[in-house]
């Protein structure tokens, strides 16, 4: 009899915890649309086969909309429970809000650097909100069929760089470089903060800049929009107008030989090019000099603290943060660099490649991400405004930097 009633508990305890877990259905919010597919047909299956009793749902938004759709969702308790992280103030304000729960205690965490980690902790580090997934490295992508039309050389300083687009520009087969302005992220994202820290030297000048060392109106800081106001002659007729989608299709199809990039570009372009692919660095001002790349913690992934399924969620997590996922994620979508402590052996060619750049040049990240853009004025979102005026020729590039200089001392204080 006492068998017959154990027998009966365990069954009832599986049912229900069957039950429990076929309910157990995780949304992930994201900015990533291009990795869509990638998420339904490899990254999610990998995790569910481990875990039959949770469902995941990779529901991603246009990127330069989810900060607005996600806090509009968040406000409206519909978000789903697994939030996408971008890097420092922005998750940071997330969590300060009561959106994310604090990860801190999560086992996992420690297989990650204090460096990883730092994109998602408060500043005193007490609380990690987000487990890191991911950074990218900035350069540029090169169609190699025209650059071996052409006879050209990868460029490694700026003036063989303004040769090799002056080259493609006269030969007239290829738009020089595909980057519009429509967006305005882009002229920042792909423009100021990819050569940028060349000019500023990197952390140094990052840094410098946070304590108010250094300030936007010094010379390392304004050279960088006089460079870009050199773009608009090989962004091609109708660059204004142009779309993110627009340059990414100007150059899958072949007709632009150079992209401004970041390396997450790789899995679409993947895709979608039919010719081969190389990367070259930010050029540096003159031969010999050290070079300088933005190696942005760009990615994380924390959990919505209203959601109703934690236990689930922490799982998925748990998993995230175990070298499995690193590998699954480094070679699904190649240029998003993982940063678990295990290495990971990329197999794209391209990926390797960029991420190669880590051992000829010193990492740095975006100048505007950590503590700067707290205020109002955005420091970050004035940079894309400030990037597409350059390149447009509608303001100078000094004025740039006085603009930027004045909004950030109105707010921050190590610059009063």
């Amino acid at each position: 009899m006492k068998r017959k009633v154990l027998s009966l508990a365990l069954m009832t305890t599986a049912l229900v915890t069957s039950a429990y877990a076929q309910e157990a259905t995780l949304t992930i919010e994201s900015w990533r649309n291009d990795d869509l597919a990638l998420w339904q047909e490899k990254i999610i299956p990998a995790f569910e086969a481990e875990h039959p009793g949770i469902k995941v749902i990779f529901s991603p938004s246009a990127p330069a909309e989810y900060n607005a759709v996600l806090n509009s969702k968040l406000e409206a308790g519909s978000a789903g429970d697994l939030i996408t992280c971008r890097p420092f103030d922005a998750s940071l304000a997330l969590y300060e809000s009561g959106h994310l729960t604090d990860l801190s205690d999560l086992e996992a965490m420690g297989n990650f650097s204090d460096v990883a980690k730092s994109a998602w902790q408060t500043d005193d580090a007490s609380a990690s909100f987000c487990v890191p997934m991911a950074s990218v490295i900035h350069g540029f992508i090169y169609n190699k069929d025209a650059f071996n039309e052409l006879g050209l050389e990868v460029p490694t300083t700026e003036a063989e760089f303004f040769a090799a687009l002056d080259k493609i520009k006269e030969d007239g087969t290829y738009i020089p470089m595909a980057m519009g302005t429509n967006d305005q992220w882009e002229a920042a994202t792909m423009g100021y903060n990819n050569i940028g820290p060349n000019y500023w030297k990197g952390e140094e000048g990052r840094q410098a800049l946070i304590k108010g060392e250094q300030k936007l109106t010094d010379p390392q800081w304004v050279a960088p929009y006089a460079t870009l106001a050199k773009w608009a002659d090989y962004l091609g007729d109708g660059y204004e107008a142009q779309t993110y989608p627009d340059s990414q299709n100007l150059f899958t199809l072949g007709r632009a030989a150079i992209y401004p990039a970041g390396s997450w570009e790789i899995a679409g372009f993947n895709t979608q090019a039919d010719f081969e692919m190389g990367a070259f660095k930010p050029p540096v001002q003159n031969a010999g000099d050290t070079c300088f790349i933005s190696d942005h913690t760009d990615i994380g992934i924390g959990l919505n603290a209203a959601s109703e399924n934690q236990e689930a969620a922490r799982t998925f997590l748990s998993w995230v943060a175990s070298p499995e996922f690193a590998s699954i994620f480094g070679n699904a979508v190649p240029g998003f660099f993982p940063l678990s402590n295990t290495p990971v052996e990329l197999e794209d060619p391209l990926a390797k490649e960029i991420v190669g750049w880590r051992d000829e040049c010193e990492s740095t990240i975006r100048s505007t991400y950590q503590i700067l853009s707290r205020g109002t004025p955005n420091l970050e979102n004035e940079t894309w405004g400030a990037s597409v005026a350059a390149i447009k020729g509608t303001e100078n590039p000094e004025a740039l930097g006085q603009q930027l200089q004045d909004g950030l001392a109105s707010w921050y204080a190590p610059h009063q």
